[in-house]
């Protein structure tokens, strides 16, 4: 039962953090038609009433290969690609098309709205090495307009292995590419592929030293290095569908999005494992969201008080001089690219395991790259490795986004005794609590 309440505890510490990002999930075919399938749908259900959006793009492979042999069509692959001759499209369309409705009338059943739409624009893959792959195509440009709007509406689209060149022509592009791709362009918290093989074992694959295996001998994380290190190591073996997947996860990592799950699709739960629990399932590829973060120096101040200066101006933050900055220095972190300092922030200690984050600053120039959210976040993760359990901010016009990031309103009677003995009401500062999971 303990056991129990624990899960259920780390769970809310996650649902914050994920309210109003973007879930991006490849299903294989094996998993839509598998009997779990249904019970995998409720769990996506789930999420999207949650407040996470959901793209879903089911593969079709298996289902295409069906229609082909049942209407007597012949087919043939190159480099684990399908050449899709143009007898052949107009019974691929048709098959893909048969899943995403599968996939939708199992939504429509537990009353979500999900839409099919041709959302993508194609172009042929042309001949390569001498292999001419006819009606396979491979992805040109997403109509990221029409899917934010979309999502906007509450509704999950869903992405066919289709594609449509500017001329109307279709083509049979890969779900995996197609999954990588979108949640690249999305800027999605999380790219999922739920598969029958589930993660990468080794057992299979050459793997690299000093990463971390399960007692099962899976690959449970893999770094952007150590996943290029892993794709190096087993070059040549390309028929391991295990190894286009880590490829493909690791070029969205690398452009833009924080995790990428390859997990077990026939494990009851796995995806809510996988996402509000810190031990998971399957094999993960995680990019450093952390990596531009460092720690204040002395003689970093005066860049600092540069960037805050505009903040001072308009009073969104209290003013500080060279020699206050100099006290806090080992409090601050600095968002730092190419030896330039885009943001701030500090996490000051107090007693009785309370923490405070302030001083976030970050150049106006940079602000949507969600710089201060990294920020905020790195300094929450450090407040939980000291083992602080309540973090506070004060802010006159910032409360909106720290609640979005998981803070809640207080009151003056919530800060320690000298924060309190020091509080401006005539600045009558909004608080802001975050209380870590017990």
């Amino acid at each position: 039962m303990k056991e129990q309440v624990d899960l259920i505890r780390e769970a809310f510490g996650y649902i914050h953090r994920f309210q109003g990002k973007t879930f991006v999930i490849k299903i294989d075919y094996s998993i839509i038609s598998h009997p779990i399938f249904p019970i995998l749908v409720k769990d996506l259900v789930h999420l999207q009433k949650m407040g996470i959006r959901i793209v879903l793009i089911p593969g079709a492979k298996e289902r295409i290969d069906e229609i082909l042999s049942q209407y007597g069509i012949t087919w043939k692959s190159a480099a684990n690609i399908r050449i899709s001759t143009p007898e052949a499209i107009p019974f691929i369309k048709m098959a893909a098309f048969d899943v995403a409705n599968k996939i939708m009338t199992l939504l429509a059943e537990n009353k979500i709205n999900a839409v099919i739409g041709n959302w993508v624009r194609a172009r042929s893959l042309g001949v390569r090495d001498g292999v001419d792959f006819q009606s396979t195509g491979t992805v040109e440009k997403i109509e990221l307009n029409l899917i934010h709007k979309v999502l906007a509406e509450g509704l999950i689209p869903i992405f066919p292995c289709i594609g449509w060149s500017s001329t109307g022509n279709p083509y049979n592009i890969s779900s995996n590419e197609l999954a990588a791709i979108l949640s690249r362009e999305l800027q999605a918290a999380k790219l999922f592929f739920i598969t029958e093989f589930g993660g990468i074992f080794k057992k299979e694959y050459k793997t690299p030293d000093n990463i971390t295996i399960s007692e099962e001998g899976l690959l449970s994380r893999l770094n952007l290095r150590e996943a290029e290190e892993f794709l190096k190591l087993n070059a040549g073996d390309e028929q391991k569908s295990g190894l286009e997947v880590v490829a493909l996860a690791l070029e969205a990592c690398r452009g833009g999005v924080n995790r990428a799950h390859i997990v077990d699709g026939r494990i009851e739960g796995v995806i809510l494992e996988e996402i509000f629990s810190n031990l998971g399932s399957g094999t993960m590829i995680y990019s450093n969201q952390y990596e531009n973060i460092r720690s204040m120096e002395p003689g970093d101040t005066p860049q600092v008080l540069r960037l805050m200066q505009p903040f001072f101006e308009k009073g969104l933050l209290l003013p500080r001089s060279e020699q206050d900055m100099l006290a806090d220095c080992g409090d601050y972190v600095l968002y730092e690219v190419d030896g330039t300092i885009h943001g701030c922030g500090a996490l000051h200690i107090h007693p009785q395991g309370q923490g405070e984050v302030a001083g976030i600053a970050v150049d106006n120039k940079y602000a949507h790259l969600g710089i201060g959210n990294k920020i905020v976040a790195f300094l929450l993760e450090k407040a939980r490795r000291l083992g602080l359990t309540r973090i506070f901010a004060l802010t006159t016009q910032a409360s909106d986004w720290f609640l979005q990031l998981g803070f809640e309103q207080g009151e003056v009677k919530e800060l320690p005794e000298k924060k309190r003995e020091l509080y401006d009401r005539s600045r009558n500062s909004r608080i802001l609590i975050y209380n870590f999971p017990e």
